[in-house]
């Protein structure tokens, strides 16, 4: 017997996502998120994200369901049978990345992301960036129009486009890519182990200015950023079974 879930709907603003977060309210009843045993988003992965975001500090599972465009964190929508897929979904767990952002004005930006945190050029001119690794410098100069850490995640997202490597869910790696890279040329990035704290430095910042973002949240334009794993917060993603994220990230090679 199916157990009764309180739900919290959540919906994008949109007239899909709107109508859906109706008629499923009125299915299985709709409760503040903090009363909730599960949070139900309606949207694309744009929504999921900022879900997630909205939702860390009750740490309690999202189950996404697709009323958007894109739907890589999302599980197909339909109405009827609802508790049985919350009950039987699969879980997956996933840290997200810390941005500490220095900018041109010596203030602090420290945000958090879940798909990545990117550095692009701001003005018309190629970025310069210098690139450390847990304290050691690894690449002098990077000429590029960017670049970006991401987790396993969003390794399909910004970072796929980018023609960086698509990572396995339980993988402890963060794909390190560039955008565009020009010198060093064609620079493939670089795979690192999880717990690396990844430092960019901008070169000419005034020349060549370079704005950073996490997961589209931008801190303008900055002079340095540093990125590491924030493994204190979990954030938990259901998916229906058999349709899991590592099974998501795998059919993506294959396409």
């Amino acid at each position: 017997m199916t157990s009764r879930k309180k739900i919290a709907f959540s919906a994008a603003e949109t007239d899909i996502a709107r109508d859906a977060k109706i008629a499923l309210g009125e299915l299985y009843g709709d409760v503040p998120e903090g009363e909730a045993d599960v949070i139900v988003a309606l949207g694309g992965d744009g929504f999921m994200l900022q879900t997630l975001h909205g939702t860390q500090h009750l740490e309690i599972p999202v189950y996404g369901m697709n009323c958007g465009t894109v739907g890589f964190l999302m599980n197909e929508y339909y109405e009827p049978g609802l508790l049985d897929r919350l009950s039987a979904a699969e879980v997956e767990l996933i840290n997200p990345l810390k941005m500490k952002a220095i900018r041109e004005d010596g203030s602090v930006v420290e945000a958090l992301a879940i798909n990545e945190v990117a550095l692009l050029r701001a003005g018309p001119q190629a970025a310069k960036l210098r690139i450390s690794v847990d304290g050691r410098e690894r690449l002098s100069e990077l000429v590029c129009d960017g670049a970006l850490v991401s987790t396993p995640a969003g390794s399909t997202a910004y970072n796929y486009s980018a023609h960086g490597p698509i990572l396995p869910i339980g993988a402890d790696v963060l794909a390190l890519t560039a955008m565009s890279a020009f010198r060093p040329r064609r620079w493939r990035g670089a795979l690192l182990q999880k717990s690396a704290k990844v430092r960019f430095d901008v070169l000419q910042p005034k020349k060549r200015p370079v704005m950073a973002d996490a997961d589209s949240r931008t801190a303008g334009s900055v002079l340095s950023v540093e990125i590491s794993s924030e493994t204190s917060i979990t954030h938990r993603i259901l998916f229906d079974p058999g349709h899991g994220l590592e099974e998501r990230l795998i059919q993506e090679q294959f396409v």
